[in-house]
């Protein structure tokens, strides 16, 4: 019976590294372009510093909508590379919107914000922006959306600089 057991342990982790390899592919970034590029939904924020954005205040810009909190480390790990790329990229054309789905105070997000010297526009958002977007159910997820107002990109899991930049100027080009 032990020995069942411990079988059925191996085969479930295994079963599990297969499936994550299959997902992530042969270990590049797990990018997934939109199957079509279907428009994004309209949406309105608040951000911590008072500013009002929309989609429609957004457009001809690369938005890239990135879903976090403050208690993920991947999230938390990738706001330095975010933090560089806004500062080179934002003058042509890129906007980072940094959507926190933290459960706590505006004023405790503000907090962090600060103390992380996140650049970018920040909103603590509610489940209407998480069904119009539909995320899925990990964070951080990251949605890239193009100068037209189009979903184009979904990355679930830490995005690296080098790969936002790299969709970045994809889209850039359009």
């Amino acid at each position: 019976m032990k020995k069942f057991f411990i079988l059925a342990i191996l085969a479930a982790l295994l079963l599990t590294g297969l499936a994550c390899f299959k997902e992530k592919g042969s270990g590049g970034p797990a990018v997934e372009a939109a199957a079509k590029a279907e428009p994004a939904p309209e949406f309105s924020v608040t951000t911590l510093d008072g500013q009002q954005l929309s989609l429609a205040s957004l457009k001809g810009k690369v938005i890239l909508v990135n879903f976090w909190a403050t208690w993920c480390p991947p999230c938390r790990a990738e706001i330095p590379e975010f933090i560089e790329a806004y500062a080179e990229l934002k003058d042509r054309g890129l906007e980072i919107l940094g959507f926190s789905v933290d459960d706590m105070p505006e004023a405790d997000l503000k907090s962090f914000v600060t103390k992380a010297k996140m650049n970018y526009p920040v909103a603590l958002v509610g489940q209407d922006i998480v069904s119009a977007f539909r995320p899925g159910q990990y964070i951080p997820t990251s949605i890239f959306i193009d100068r037209n107002g189009r979903l184009r990109y979904k990355h679930v899991g830490q995005l690296a600089k080098k790969d936002l930049v790299r969709i970045f100027e994809e889209l850039e080009k359009e």
